[in-house]
């Protein structure tokens, strides 16, 4: 392993180097090699009688970004579809596509970045899986995780729970992270750097449930890809209720929107990777939104809007700063790049 500085089609052969790359390498990151089984599937004790599972992958170009880099999203982003599951997150899988060529100080720099932020949101990393590709046949790292949770006591959230009357919350500003992402592509620089919002969400949920009662949360989701629109609108057409946000209302970075604006993207259509839209009974958002600003994941935390009865087809109706109505549709996707 000390003299291979780059990684080579022999280190996903099954063979002697595969077998340096996982031990010297990946292994010592998530373990003290004692506690990390070199198995087929890890045996985890889930102290709930129901769980939650997921699964993921990401492509991220560049793999490193202001605020992060593809091994914290991968955790990340794992850890936060079972959060907004109602979920407290136990233990994630970890598979690595490597490219050949990609340079080893490369992938030591990623993992340690997965160990880190696994270690900061309390789970464990127990099983995985390594492969690796010609060059040209990925974008340096691939990573897939797959993630288990322990459902919390009394949370019950769907669709099909959510009322007219109801408020819709966000813990902070909107587009953080997918315009981070693009103007990094793009070579743009302001005064203030653009920073993605990518972190892990657990615990903001954990605190929404237990400061209102799971009962009067009814709906969480992390609006990664498609942003704010796709995931409202998908709670307007599951649910059958009209979606009505307030423009004036919307947390959002100045410098993001200039720079959205300077590439001619919509906020609500860009990826978060650090955000939770929550739908609660009315009678709790303000104790709600007090409990998020204590987190300094939740500072810029808002009510952003409300259900409404739907009178014919359920839509979401943005209320402009002038008073007007824009109906906000899901975005179509061929407009927006790739950046998780």
């Amino acid at each position: 392993m000390d003299e291979q500085k780059k990684i080579m089609l022999a280190h996903g052969g099954g063979g002697r180097l595969m077998g340096d790359l996982i031990a010297r390498m990946i292994v010592p990151k998530f373990g003290d090699g004692q506690s990390v089984q070199l198995t087929d599937s890890a045996v985890i004790d889930v102290p709930a009688d129901k769980i939650c599972f997921t699964t993921d992958s990401f492509v991220v170009q560049p793999l490193f970004f202001n605020g992060g880099d593809i091994g914290k999203l991968s955790v990340c982003g794992t850890v936060n579809d079972l959060a907004v599951a109602g979920a407290k997150p136990i233990a994630l899988s970890l598979s690595l596509i490597l490219e050949e060529g990609l340079e080893m100080a490369v992938l030591e720099k990623i993992l340690q970045s997965i160990a880190d932020t696994a270690k900061a949101a309390n789970v464990d990393i127990v099983t995985g899986d390594t492969k690796v590709v010609e060059a040209g046949s990925a974008d340096g790292v691939f990573i897939n995780t797959s993630g288990v949770g322990a459902l919390m006591d009394d949370v019950d959230l769907s669709f099909t729970r959510i009322k007219p009357g109801d408020a819709i919350l966000v813990n902070g500003t909107l587009g953080d992270h997918g315009m981070t992402i693009m103007s990094q592509r793009e070579g743009l620089k302001f005064d203030t750097p653009l920073k993605s919002d990518c972190a892990c969400l657990g615990e903001l949920t954990q605190m929404l449930c237990e400061n209102c009662g799971g009962g009067a949360v009814r709906f969480m989701r992390d609006p990664t890809r498609g942003g704010l629109a796709a995931t409202l609108n998908e709670v307007a057409k599951s649910s059958g209720v009209n979606v009505e946000l307030t423009e004036t209302a919307l947390p959002v970075d100045k410098t993001v929107q200039t720079a959205a604006d300077m590439l001619g993207f919509d906020l609500l259509n860009i990826a978060n990777e650090g955000k939770v839209l929550a739908v609660v009974d009315a009678a709790v958002a303000n104790k709600a939104i007090e409990a998020w600003r204590s987190h300094p994941l939740g500072e810029n935390a808002a009510v952003i809007g409300h259900i409404m009865d739907a009178d014919d087809s359920p839509l979401v109706e943005l209320i402009t700063k002038i008073g007007g109505r824009r109906i906000v549709q899901t975005p179509y996707g061929r407009e927006l790049p790739r950046i998780c």
